[in-house]
């Protein structure tokens, strides 16, 4: 049974939580002199109230976070975060609906970059702050910053750990939870700033190399810019390409790297996959380019890279609409967004773990047919698979396709295109950002329906946590009092 006083006194505390981290776009509005102050200021207060109250409502809870209390707080709190986080855009006027503003919210907390804004460079520098800043807040998970940096949490931390960081290796880090949340947001964190300080050195505005850093880190994709990265040099394009690589990696690795193990990620097979992956598609693109856009070879080398780790780490970044590449090119990037980054890090998508594993499994299953008396178990480097872990991720291969074949159909029927439809909901679904068709990166997500919208938030919310963690909530077995 559901613990409700543990449940309301976790999500008052990620309210208020969160209306701390709304006082810095106060901050950023007090220093340019802009009009979005009174905006900043009202949301910050109905926040912190909100907040408030249903912390104390949760009071006196008398036992830890169980598994099905963090079950059911983990997606509540992105929705609820998403629901106070959209305010600033509402309240402004800066969308015409509240649903415009939940879709913008949920899109930067989920790490997704997907907008309804068609001009973001009207925004005041306190908006674009923000928007920026729930890339931030979610890239690491909501939930994993909550316990890293509030040790006064009063609930136990270890199941909204597990819940929040699916995919995560937590346990090749530290035993316990707070500290390794805390090592994982130094990290992030760290990143955050030496992009920064690239950004600067290329000339980038201190504002403008914040949010980019913000975006790049959290594989979000929000930009100050209305052409993106476009906007900027070829030197700041190789730096964001960069630090996307490093964000899609599995932050466990980095901080091996760090610690002097130099071999480690070499020696991981995820890692080398993940590096395959970027590597054979960057120069697949790239020879596209050249061959059907004559494209000049450096040109066509920069642009194939960054929009191809652009996709693969689920960022969401964009230098060229590559709509108006040869459609060789759009549909192989098309395929890139089921796949995802690295296991354990920022990136969305189906992750390249798990297809590493389903081809592994693949190969197992044609020497057992040459071999039927051998015993031959399905390996990732040195470490065997269980069939419980193979059982679970071809359930997931599964459920993952199924919802995006539904998402599409809804789109559909709402109006969209199939080729917009289908690259809505895989670019939802994977965090990525821009899509296929009237949804592509020289467009946005402001012309479709509302119903549209809510759907594609929903999308990105499962996505953002792996599906079961959601869809788990609408099984009867979960509401059973034992």
């Amino acid at each position: 049974m559901l613990n409700r006083r543990v449940i309301l006194n976790t999500i008052g505390m990620s309210i208020i939580l969160e209306s701390v981290f709304m006082l810095l776009p106060v901050l950023v509005s007090v220093i340019y002199g802009e009009p979005d102050l009174h905006v900043n200021l009202m949301t910050f207060l109905i926040t912190l109230g909100a907040g408030v109250v249903i912390w104390g409502l949760g009071r006196g809870h008398n036992r830890d976070v169980g598994r099905k209390d963090a079950y059911f707080i983990v997606p509540v709190v992105w929705i609820v975060f998403s629901a106070f986080g959209a305010l600033p855009y509402y309240l402004g006027h800066y969308v015409p609906t509240y649903s415009d503003a939940f879709f913008e919210a949920i899109s930067g907390f989920t790490t997704t970059g997907a907008s309804v804004i068609t001009d973001v460079e009207a925004l005041p520098h306190g908006i674009l702050f923000w928007r920026s800043l729930t890339h931030l807040i979610g890239g690491m998970g909501i939930l994993i910053m909550f316990i890293a940096i509030l040790p006064f949490l009063g609930v136990g931390g270890m199941q909204l750990f597990h819940v929040e960081s699916v995919g995560l290796q937590s346990n090749k880090l530290r035993p316990r939870v707070r500290e390794t949340a805390r090592m994982l947001w130094v990290l992030y964190i760290s990143l955050v700033a030496l992009e920064t300080i690239f950004l600067l050195a290329g000339g980038m505005p201190l504002f403008d190399a914040l949010c980019h850093s913000f975006g790049t880190i959290a594989t979000g994709g929000f930009s100050t810019k209305n052409a993106s990265i476009a906007a900027y040099s070829p030197y700041i394009q190789y730096v964001v390409l960069v630090f996307m690589i490093l964000a899609g990696t599995n932050f466990t690795l980095l901080l091996q790297f760090i610690r002097g193990r130099f071999n480690k990620p070499l020696n991981n097979p995820e890692f080398r996959f993940y590096l395959t992956i970027l590597g054979v598609s960057g120069f697949i693109i790239t020879f596209f380019l050249v061959a059907f856009q004559h494209l000049p070879l450096s040109r066509a080398f920069r642009a194939g890279f960054f929009q191809v780790t652009s996709i693969l780490t689920c960022t969401g970044f964009s230098t060229a609409d590559y709509m108006q590449w040869t459609h060789h090119a759009w549909f192989f990037i098309f395929l890139l967004m089921f796949v995802g980054g690295s296991s354990g890090s920022t990136a969305g998508g189906i992750k390249v773990g798990r297809h590493l594993m389903f081809m592994n499994n693949l190969k197992v299953q044609y020497q057992r047919l040459l071999h039927p008396r051998a015993v031959i178990n399905v390996r990732i480097g040195e470490e065997s698979v269980t069939p419980e872990l193979m059982s679970r991720t071809f359930a997931f291969f599964v459920l993952y396709i199924v919802t995006f074949a539904v998402g599409s159909l809804i789109l559909v029927l709402n109006g969209l295109d199939t080729t917009s439809a289908m690259g809505a909901a895989a670019t939802t679904m994977g965090g990525i950002g821009p899509g296929l068709g009237s949804v592509g990166p020289a467009s946005n997500f402001a012309a479709i329906s509302i119903t549209g919208k809510w759907v594609l938030s929903a999308l990105m919310l499962l996505g953002r946590l792996e599906l079961f963690a959601v869809l788990i909530l609408f099984t009867r077995a979960f509401w059973k009092n034992r």
